[in-house]
């Protein structure tokens, strides 16, 4: 009977027990040489399928991540008259929140910056709210939603937006929002930046801008690949599915990196002049 245990104990996967803890008895009994094989596998699927399922929590998740980590919405401090501007801007939260993309914006707590801020805010992501000091009264009525950074001026809350910002989205809104979105195409075609740059054209909203883009690749001011850097699409999917897959191919000013380098010489300046 003995030498019947060792041969089930060799031959079946049991000898994995007798590798790894070489402190367990050499001679089992025949009835735990059998069901050896079977406790093993049994632990290994186990481990098999949590790991598995673990690996595709993770996998899910990433997919939901997508390229960006966060995303700067620029939009109307008012609601409009359209509920579909409104229901716009919940959606576009709602799907920050399913992609766990984090939020920043102009710091606004009324319109459609008060709507997709709570809604990201709610979710769980983080929120960054940038706002000038002399724009606090006046954008902020009540509680402030997630972390707010004032800043001095309008230039620095768009470069304070923009550097937190892995790419940019334009719901409705009036002359702050259009300025805000202008700039950050022209920066990219100036080659400040590489990032994305879309347009929620809720229900034809930005249709006569758009138009106004064209006209100026057709009378000869804007050339067909900076004409590219802006996207659009009328609902939240569809935009984020062609930032998602946006690749830059304009020609650029200058190379991102003679900008970088300006910055910082223009920083460690202001910096020598402060403490002089």
């Amino acid at each position: 009977m003995v030498t019947i245990s060792l041969f089930f104990a060799i031959i079946t996967p049991s000898l994995y027990i007798f590798f790894f803890f070489p402190f367990l008895p050499i001679l089992v009994p025949p009835c735990w040489a059998l069901l050896a094989p079977f406790l093993i596998w049994s632990l290994l699927l186990r481990e098999g399928m949590e790991g598995s399922d673990e690996q595709k929590k993770k996998a899910e998740e990433g997919s939901r991540n997508g390229r960006f980590r966060r995303i700067c919405v620029f939009c109307g401090s008012r609601s409009g008259n359209k509920p579909s501007f409104s229901h716009a801007a919940l959606e576009l939260g709602k799907l920050l929140v399913e992609r766990k993309i984090d939020l920043v914006y102009g710091g606004g707590s009324g319109g459609l910056m008060g709507l997709v801020s709570q809604t990201v805010f709610d979710g769980g992501c983080h929120v960054l709210g940038v706002i000038p000091n002399a724009l606090l009264p006046h954008e902020i009525s009540g509680d402030t939603i997630g972390e707010v950074k004032t800043v001095a001026d309008m230039h620095e809350r768009k470069s304070e937006m923009a550097k937190h910002a892995n790419a940019f989205i334009a719901l409705p809104g009036g002359y702050g929002t259009m300025e805000e979105l202008l700039e950050m195409i022209t920066w990219s075609q100036l080659g400040i930046h590489e990032k994305p740059v879309g347009l929620l054209n809720v229900d034809g909203y930005y249709n006569s801008l758009l138009a106004l883009f064209d006209k100026g690749v057709e009378e000869g001011f804007i050339g067909d690949s900076a004409r590219k850097i802006v996207v659009s699409a009328e609902n939240v999917e569809e935009l984020m599915r062609k930032l998602e897959e946006y690749a830059p191919i304009h020609d650029r000013v200058a190379p991102t990196q003679t900008w970088e380098l300006n910055q910082l010489l223009e920083t460690n300046a202001s910096d020598h002049a402060t403490n002089s």
